[in-house]
């Protein structure tokens, strides 16, 4: 068992490491911005999606599905716990409408769910547990910040899908695709 002055110590280093890697991030993007003369007007020409301006709104149906078909995983950053949430799906429901058609038609999610509580998961169980490097950060969301990404995703997806540049190999992060079915398609 850790002694609070080693458990101090390997948060400590956790979070040295996380940060000057994402630092890295932040200064690569940076740089890469900056050799692009005017970022704003910048567009890649093989892009030929028409851009999303509006989504759709988000129905009090639609919300009640996904609160019925998630499973009720709490964090400690949750303002409300999930199985409360989905105990009274009818009237959050309503709320999480409100709040997604609000945060849609602004283009603005609010700060209070941009808040995470992270933990470092081994990649590997061979790896050396005192490296930080052999660690990857796990995000865990608020309950209602994640309902909100899933009814975005709703209305982005098919967006993405439309574009006449979108791979159609790729499997990541679709619905019933995986590796197998990138296999198959190759062969």
């Amino acid at each position: 068992m850790r002694t609070n002055a080693e458990n101090r110590d390997l948060v400590n280093s956790f979070s040295t490491f996380f940060v000057s890697k994402i630092s890295g991030l932040k200064s690569a993007v940076s740089s890469k911005l900056a050799s692009i003369s005017n970022p704003i007007s910048f567009q890649d020409s093989s892009h030929t999606c028409p851009l999303l301006h509006t989504c759709q709104p988000v129905t009090i149906a639609e919300v009640l599905r996904i609160l019925h078909s998630v499973l009720s995983k709490s964090s400690s950053v949750d303002l409300v716990p999930s199985c409360l949430v989905k105990s009274c799906a009818t009237i959050f429901a309503e709320l999480i409408a409100e709040l997604a058609n609000h945060s849609f038609s602004n283009g603005c999610f609010p700060a209070c769910f941009k808040h995470a509580v992270i933990m470092p998961l081994l990649k590997k169980p061979t790896l050396d547990t005192s490296n930080p490097s052999s660690y990857r950060p796990i995000s865990n969301l608020d309950f209602i910040s994640k309902i909100s990404e899933r009814l975005f995703l709703v209305r982005f997806q098919p967006h993405i899908l439309a574009c006449s540049n979108f791979n159609h190999h790729q499997s990541a992060y679709r619905l019933r695709h995986s590796t197998e079915t990138s296999l198959l398609s190759t062969l």
